[in-house]
């Protein structure tokens, strides 16, 4: 382990060019395939779109698979195909990203912040339980940093209280919940295709769901709330659409789908690369003072999208803000996941909400960092992460404290 001085005091850093938190892994094949895409007859509502909805849906153990050109279109697919509107609510809980919530704002509901488990940092089902109220409709369980939620908790609730279960699984794709696949949990799961997350379609999205009914409205709210497209009339031999009701131009075409089947196809073994990463990472930790990773559910197997931290100010001198800036200045791209929802400038102003609302939400905040953690990294990569987590943490360890819980081990 170095000895130097803190590269943002003018030390010598961990690394010289920054490692991400999170990258894109593009290969030979993806290229190759994306190529052929190129030179075929179509290069959007083609054969590749349903070719890539079959095949991920069969990788998952799905029913049906509904490709779109975000996660953020996903969800939103997801209220519009529950008739989600005004003066319905959706619980969502409070740490997860701007979109979860959003997608409810999109269709004139309101959304309803639910605290998080203190220990996983996933929605804390007693809580969601809480916020019930005769104007519920659904709620949305984000599988934070990868790890499922308690599907059968949240399940029972949704039964007893005849509300629509949605997963946001964009983070865990890959991950399974008492040997069920991610993707299979809820009435609705979404999936985000974005650089960072299991696999990529560049930007992209997909909505899992046992009931062909469901699917066939989500498909034609991705093409302007039309019953067909181009590639199906062209196969009929015919013009005539009929537009059924209001959608969007949410359509992922046969190019992103094209790179989305070569990833599919690596995604497991992805997947299983970012598992041995966070064995590293929950080794390392182990020996280092003042930090701790999240807990991880004996019933679940996470997919670890993100591996998060969280920082025992009372064993440090620096508050999370500067061990940010320390690691970023080490060379190690820690990023931040996520300001709670409800404390965004938008949400305090339309829905009145701000501190206090969630208070575990808020507190993990305060503490929490994500490290790099992504399928290309090598070995190098990792000893670096835990070298520079290792000197920013030591230098800022409070002596007494330090001396005290070393002996304790």
């Amino acid at each position: 382990m170095s000895a130097d001085n803190l590269a943002i005091d003018g030390g010598r850093p961990v690394r010289r060019n920054m490692l991400p938190y999170g990258r894109q892994t593009i290969d030979d094949r993806d290229i190759q395939s994306v190529v052929e895409a190129l030179r075929s007859d179509w290069l959007t509502t083609g054969p590749k779109v349903r070719e890539f909805e079959k095949a991920f849906a069969a990788a998952l153990g799905a029913g049906e698979a509904v490709a779109v050109n975000s996660g953020t279109a996903a969800l939103h697919a997801a209220m519009h195909a529950l008739d989600i509107g005004p003066g319905d609510e959706v619980i969502v809980p409070a740490l997860t990203f701007a979109a979860s919530a959003n997608c409810v704002v999109y269709q004139g509901g309101t959304p309803v912040f639910a605290d998080v488990d203190s220990r996983t940092l996933a929605i804390d089902p007693a809580d969601a339980k809480s916020r019930i109220t005769p104007s519920t409709r659904a709620i949305i369980a984000v599988d934070y940093a990868g790890q499922p939620c308690d599907y059968d908790a949240l399940r029972e609730i949704a039964a007893r209280h005849d509300l629509a279960l949605v997963a946001d699984a964009c983070h865990s794709l890959g991950g399974s919940y008492k040997g069920r696949a991610v993707g299979t949990l809820a009435d609705l799961n979404i999936f985000s295709l974005h650089p960072v997350k299991a696999m990529t379609t560049g930007e992209g999205g997909m909505i899992t769901t046992e009931s062909f009914e469901t699917a066939h409205r989500m498909r034609c709210f991705r093409n302007h709330g039309v019953t067909s497209d181009h590639y199906q009339r062209e196969k009929e031999g015919s013009w005539l659409y009929d537009m059924v009701e209001l959608g969007y131009n949410y359509r992922l075409n046969d190019l992103q789908c094209a790179l989305g089947l070569s990833q599919l196809s690596k995604v497991f073994d992805w997947v299983a690369r970012r598992r041995a990463i966070a064995r590293r990472y929950d080794q390392a930790i182990t020996a280092m003072i003042g930090v701790e990773p999240l807990a991880q559910r004996a019933d679940a197997q996470s997919a670890y999208h993100l591996y998060v931290i969280r920082l025992d100010t009372a064993c440090l001198s620096a508050d999370r803000a500067r061990i940010f800036a320390a690691l970023r200045a080490e060379g190690i791209g820690v990023n931040v996941h996520y300001l709670p929802v409800h404390l965004h400038p938008f949400y305090r102003q339309r829905f009145g909400t701000g501190p206090g609302l969630c208070p575990r939400a808020e507190t993990a905040y305060e503490a929490i960092l994500s490290l790099p953690l992504f399928p290309a990294m090598i070995d190098g990569d990792v000893d670096d992460v835990i070298e520079a987590l290792w000197k920013v943490v030591n230098h800022y360890a409070i002596a007494t404290r330090f001396a005290a819980v070393a002996a304790a081990r």
